[in-house]
């Protein structure tokens, strides 16, 4: 389970989360406060002018030709002063009336390379999956799952991740970027600057977030149909992190454990090769009606208590003392720890079927960071670094940012963070008949875990058509498309969305 956002914004980078031992060490700057200082506070060289390449990506037998661009779009504060930089990767092709996606990852911290070479660019690198090693050659490959074929893309960094830079002081930039509301007007803004320069304002719009960019993904929306004037077709929210404040109050509500049962128990049918939809619909069933009311009923009841733990310790195939210790309320490290501690492995809070040796196995805590988030940060910068600098030719002398740990020690959480995103989700919805959100996951998925989602789309009311939400489900974790199997189901059910074949 999760904590309230002060605490989960350490553990929700995204792809969702740094460890908070990993950002107390960090000691790096954004890029711009590298730089000497001038009398703006500044020296930094120009960026490079807008790059451009065509390329090619073989997707079931179709050949696409396409237009990549990175390039660079201003933030200005209101007396018209550049205070920012943010550094974009389009993909386009030739074609009337096609589509255009916006694509954000999460963090707070985070770059959209995750979502541009792992989930729906036409090229991608191997990251994200059991036996993945940072050290392999980080050579790009045809993306079977690209979203391309019926849609141009456009990859958004946002401040201090990528290339993307403040020009102006951490102080200043905390203010302008580094919270809550300014990164959702700003991003906003910078969806807004690209369809004007680029003469998209009548395109067809789509916006998709992962994780941290999940929260982002309704705020924006709504942002960008009440205040700036653009209205999406379609959100799609992967593995989104819409709540921080369900996991509130452990100690007396029984939501917390809710969230993350389900995720172990598919976790647990994964192994045993038997995970599907048909065998999780009694879980989930059991998780929102019987292990709910237990749990509320506390030591009034020991008999409902002791029968839970049976079924918990059924569900999860865990040790019976270990969940009889934990009665039945399975914190998510711990969890981690114990399910491979016979083989002295943990598992991944991003897919806890996914592993890595425990160098510390005698420690009363976990001590190193998690099995993915440790072995994605290479190939994803090699890849992309090489991708922008030669294949593109965007040259640059910088630091890429793929998860930047200084700007999630800098974030600002505003008074409303915690509530989450749900009431723009909620308004975006409502203010537009043909909108449809899809709301997608991973069924191991640990950190924002998909029984959050199910919960927040059943207290939603219907407006009209109760289908224009929709949460799907699929194997794997909160890198589900890294799972060609689930990366293609993604990709038909996107299309669905889309009104393409």
């Amino acid at each position: 389970m999760r904590k309230p956002l002060q605490t989960a914004l350490l553990a929700a980078l995204v792809l969702a989360g740094f460890t908070t031992s990993t950002i107390a060490a960090d000691s790096h700057k954004p890029a711009a406060s590298q730089d000497a200082t001038s009398s703006n506070g500044f020296h930094l060289p120009p960026l490079p002018a807008d790059a451009h390449v065509t390329q090619t990506t073989t997707v079931d037998g179709r050949t696409l030709k396409y237009t990549v661009t990175v390039g660079s779009l201003p933030v200005r504060d209101e007396k018209g002063t550049a205070t920012g930089e943010v550094v974009f990767t389009a993909y386009t092709m030739d074609g009337k009336d096609r589509p255009v996606t916006f694509a954000l990852n999460g963090g707070p911290g985070a770059s959209s390379v995750y979502l541009n070479l792992g989930a729906i660019g036409p090229k991608k690198v191997n990251f994200g999956t059991d036996g993945d090693s940072p050290s392999a050659p980080a050579t790009l490959h045809d993306n079977p799952g690209t979203w391309l074929g019926f849609t141009d893309l456009v990859f958004i960094d946002p401040i201090g991740t990528g290339f993307s830079r403040a020009l102006v002081d951490d102080k200043q930039a905390t203010k302008d970027f580094y919270s809550t509301d300014s990164d959702i007007k700003y991003l906003s803004r910078i969806v807004y600057d690209w369809l004007v320069k680029n003469g998209r304002m009548t395109s067809r719009k789509y916006l998709v977030g992962e994780s941290y960019g999940g929260f982002r993904g309704p705020r924006i929306t709504d942002y960008l149909q009440t205040q700036l004037g653009v209205a999406m077709n379609g959100v799609v929210l992967l593995s989104p992190y819409l709540d921080p404040s369900a996991s509130d109050d452990d100690n007396v509500s029984p939501l917390p454990w809710m969230l993350t049962l389900p995720s172990i128990a598919a976790a647990h049918l994964e192994r045993e090769h038997k995970l599907s939809a048909e065998a999780m619909a009694p879980i989930i069933q059991y998780t929102r009606t019987t292990y709910a009311q237990t749990l509320l009923k506390g030591r009034s009841d020991p008999a409902a208590t002791t029968a839970m733990i049976d079924k918990v310790t059924e569900l999860t195939g865990l040790d019976p003392l270990f969940v009889k210790r934990s009665g039945g309320r399975l914190e998510t490290q711990a969890y981690l720890r114990e399910v491979y501690r016979a083989e002295g492995r943990l598992g991944s809070r991003y897919d806890s079927n996914v592993t890595a040796w425990d160098p510390f196995p005698y420690a009363p805590r976990q001590q190193t960071g998690d099995p993915i988030l440790n072995g994605i940060i290479a190939p994803t910068t090699s890849a992309m670094v090489n991708f922008v600098t030669r294949t593109v030719g965007w040259k640059i002398d910088a630091r890429y940012n793929a998860l930047s740990y200084a700007v999630n020690k800098l974030w600002h959480q505003d008074d409303d963070a915690n509530r989450g995103s749900v009431a723009e989700l909620r308004e975006a919805v409502a203010n537009d008949s043909n909108l449809r959100v899809l709301i997608a996951h991973g069924w191991d998925d640990l950190s924002c875990p998909f029984m959050a989602s199910v919960l927040i789309v059943d207290q939603m009311p219907a407006m009209g058509d109760a289908s224009r939400v929709q949460v799907k489900n699929y194997p794997g974790g909160h890198m589900f498309y890294a799972r060609p199997d689930s990366q293609a189901q993604l990709t038909r059910d996107v299309r669905a969305l889309y009104g393409t074949r």
